[in-house]
């Protein structure tokens, strides 16, 4: 096998036992006193078996174990540590940390919060603080919504979430998305693209319980600005994929489109799981006014039952000039994800223009 071929490491991998020494190390540098051999031991136990999650839990709960301080004190260590550990992602221990022993310190724990989310991310540990103090904590995040830094901004949308990945859902968030409102708000026009990606997922978030509230804050953005229009287009992603009229229209595409679609295509008309899907169309223009589309396709997957699901997938959104030819062309690799398997069977392939299908293909999902 190449180089080029060899299979990448587990994610779960960036905790390994060579980090795990690093991070033995720099705890003892900083704190002299630290057991890092019963460190080692704690944290390395069963390793292999750990998933990404576990191992770092393992990393946060086995410092607790071996740190002979106090909260305050065992915080005050770990700040030190932060800015000598050598990967982001690895930082995100620190903030375990707090979530797991500092829930009923309030001020002291959301000041670490807020330091430590420069170094990793805070947001999965800010939630159980949500959960347990919806109000103080959201208030708090407000004002994190005015820092002048990108990572505590993002720290205020991201951490509030109703439905971040990897972490549990904020019922009281799903519920009424007014609660997070005021910070979303703050940020609606944001400089940083960090951010604005953020609160763009947060509305996306949102859309899938309360699609009207969405739709009518929108309307109240100024739209006309840069980053308010981006952060609008990909917050209403999923009701645009759905077609939703309103959404379309926030975006510029509420029209129906006046256009001919020619020679939609969809190639081979027969393949195996791990070849490539091609589609090719030409978009003719049947007015003379330039028009903003959104053009889609739609995948009908046939299910192990024999039933179908369908997945929209993203084409192309861009402005057509009156009476102008577009030629469209995609290649999808038809393969297996965690999230989704294919079974052999007839797919019907949908063009869908601003929410209106207006032409479709077929292929057949051969057997092995």
């Amino acid at each position: 096998m190449s180089s080029s071929q060899e299979k990448a490491p587990a994610l779960k991998e960036i905790f390994n036992h060579e980090r795990l020494e690093h991070i033995a190390r720099e705890m003892h540098r900083v704190y002299p006193a630290f057991r890092h051999r019963d460190f080692l031991h704690l944290a390395s136990q069963g390793l292999d078996e750990l998933s990404l999650m576990q191992r770092l839990a393992r990393v946060s709960d086995s410092l607790h174990q071996v740190l002979d301080l106090d909260y305050p004190g065992s915080l005050e260590r770990l700040r030190a540590l932060a800015p000598r550990l050598n990967s982001r992602f690895v930082c995100i221990f620190l903030p375990h940390f707090v979530a797991s022993h500092g829930l009923d310190q309030f001020d002291l724990s959301m000041d670490a919060l807020k330091y430590f989310t420069g170094f990793g991310s805070s947001e999965f540990a800010v939630r159980p603080f949500i959960r347990q103090d919806c109000q103080r904590s959201l208030a708090l995040m407000l004002e994190w919504a005015a820092d002048a830094d990108e990572h505590v901004r993002r720290l205020a949308s991201e951490g509030s979430r109703p439905r971040l990945p990897w972490s549990f859902r904020l019922e009281q968030l799903q519920a009424d998305p007014e609660l997070a409102g005021p910070i979303l708000e703050r940020l609606k026009n944001d400089p940083s693209l960090y951010v604005r990606k953020s609160v763009a997922n947060h509305l996306n978030d949102i859309s899938k319980e309360h699609p009207q509230w969405l739709l009518e804050r929108l309307q109240g953005w100024p739209l006309e600005q840069p980053h308010s229009a981006w952060i609008a287009r990909h917050g209403l992603r999923s009701l645009i994929k759905q077609g939703e009229r309103q959404a379309l229209a926030l975006i510029g595409a509420g029209a129906r489109a006046q256009v001919q679609v020619e020679a939609f295509k969809a190639s081979p008309s027969a393949l195996q799981l791990g070849d490539a899907l091609s589609l090719s169309l030409q978009l003719q223009s049947t007015s003379p006014e330039p028009q903003r589309l959104v053009v889609d396709y739609a995948i009908d997957y046939v299910k192990a039952s024999g039933a179908t699901s369908r997945k929209v997938f993203k084409f192309k959104t861009f402005t057509l000039p009156g009476e102008a030819r577009q030629l469209l062309q995609r290649q999808q690799q038809i393969r297996d994800f965690s999230t989704r398997r294919h079974y052999p069977g007839h797919h019907q392939v949908h063009l869908l223009v601003n929410g209106d299908c207006l032409a479709s293909a077929h292929f057949e999902l051969l057997p092995g």
